[in-house]
């Protein structure tokens, strides 16, 4: 068979970590592979590579010479391969049957989708634990093959695959942790069940950026179909009932739940968005990346109960009767104006005359002086202010700088402001 034209995985390979480019370093994750065969390679004695190979973007389109990668290739367990040309899975086989001990596998954006992966191929990724198949396009039957021949696979990541509906495996997948499906078309509750149906073991699922309308289950599905998931992220999801955020407790070990930007809580200030999640979701321990403590998780449920105390009997959540066994029933909290004082009521003595009289707080010294000229009949060049706080112990207080603002003597109502004449 003719080998497919294009630049191979090798030749990327050779020309990425020859020394020129990618000189001998010690440190973690860096290392020399001098393997004893094949004999009479060219580059046996020259690559220096690392266990992590990097070669996304670089144009390969097949594998190359299969003895010069298991040569090479031996160490390596980590292989990012995104954003390239390959797409045939038989090409895709070569190159990682001949990496023995690689877990971590990324193949986004490659056109997987133009062939069939066939079980024999799918056999040489029996090792991998960690899958990107990110806008590769690839079909359900490519997943569920893969499926099949990775046992030990823990995470798999399907984004961008423009999925509308998910088919199901014929077999589980019980090794499987994290399932990350974003950015798809998934609308549909119906389609989302099937993911608990295939992966039971599923700890985290990612949902962000499908236009999920609603969660149509009931409680004792839920927690049937999802036994052990501590983590749902449904950012940006279409979800926008109250309802469907309580359905999330029927998960038995949910513990960390993101839900930013869905049409629920538009309408809510940041404040309760975040207070009236925690107050419904009682057995989560973080909500949108932020750990729940103890304490904040009391105020929340202390605000819920006074958000809802006026709402109509109908109107009123489950919940609420809930918190008001655990708290009792509370008082609503007390209105307090924490604006400063903008003006205040003073006398004004000059002579044997006193004044009783409201001042701005907002305006300087020389500008109360212009204010008082009507009344103590004194030009404000002739005019000498002492400020007296009925409280304080050290006397009047001369109010010598012209354009000191009135607020920052801490005046308040039925202090005194002394006027006196200036000594020529």
């Amino acid at each position: 068979m003719d080998q497919p034209s294009g630049r191979s995985f090798m030749q990327v390979l050779c020309e990425k970590y020859s020394p020129e480019n990618f000189p001998y370093r010690r440190g973690p994750g860096m290392g020399v592979h001098v393997p004893a065969t094949p004999q009479g390679s060219p580059m046996k004695d020259r690559l220096n590579l690392p266990s992590v190979l990097v070669l996304n973007s670089c144009g390969i389109t097949c594998a190359g010479d299969e003895n010069e990668i298991a040569a090479f290739c031996a160490h390596v367990f980590e292989l990012d391969l995104s954003d390239n040309k390959l797409e045939d899975w038989h090409e895709v086989s070569k190159i990682v049957s001949n990496v023995p001990h690689l877990e971590f596998l990324n193949l986004s954006s490659n056109p997987l989708s133009l062939s069939v992966l066939e079980r024999s191929c799918a056999g040489s990724f029996a090792g991998v634990r960690k899958l990107v198949l990110n806008n590769s396009k690839a079909s359900w039957e490519t997943v569920h093959t893969i499926l099949q021949e990775l046992p030990d696979l823990e995470e798999l990541f399907l984004c961008l695959n423009d999925y509308e509906t998910v088919s199901c495996s014929p077999v589980c997948c019980q090794s499987l942790k994290l399932l990350h499906i974003t950015d798809n078309n998934l609308q549909d509750w119906t389609e989302i069940r099937k993911l608990g149906i295939m992966f039971p073991s599923l700890d985290t699922l990612i949902l962000a950026n499908n236009n999920l309308t609603t969660i149509e289950e009931s409680e004792d599905s839920l927690a049937r179909l999802f036994p052990n998931l501590r983590s749902i992220n449904l950012h940006k999801s279409g979800l926008h009932c109250w309802e469907d955020i309580d359905k999330l407790n029927s998960f038995p070990k949910l513990e960390e739940v993101k839900l930013l930007g869905i049409p629920l809580l538009q309408s809510y200030t940041t404040e309760e968005r975040r207070k009236l999640l925690i107050a419904r979701l009682p057995s989560i321990t973080k909500l949108n990346g932020s750990i729940v403590a103890d304490g904040e998780r009391e105020d929340s449920e202390r605000f819920f109960i006074r958000y809802y105390m006026e709402f109509p009997e109908e109107e009123v959540p489950f919940r609420y009767h809930e918190l008001v066994t655990k708290y009792g029933k509370l008082e609503p909290l007390a209105v307090v104006d924490l604006r400063p004082q903008s003006s205040v009521k003073v006398e004004v003595h000059f002579q044997d005359k006193v004044e009783e009289m409201s001042i701005r707080l907002d305006q300087t010294v020389a500008e109360l002086k212009k204010h008082l000229k009507t009344v103590v009949q004194l030009s404000t060049s002739n005019m000498l202010l002492f400020y007296l706080d009925q409280e304080a112990p050290f006397g009047p207080e001369e109010m010598k700088y012209s354009s000191r603002a009135l607020h920052s003597y801490g005046i308040r109502d039925g202090d005194k402001i002394y006027v006196e004449p200036r000594m020529k």
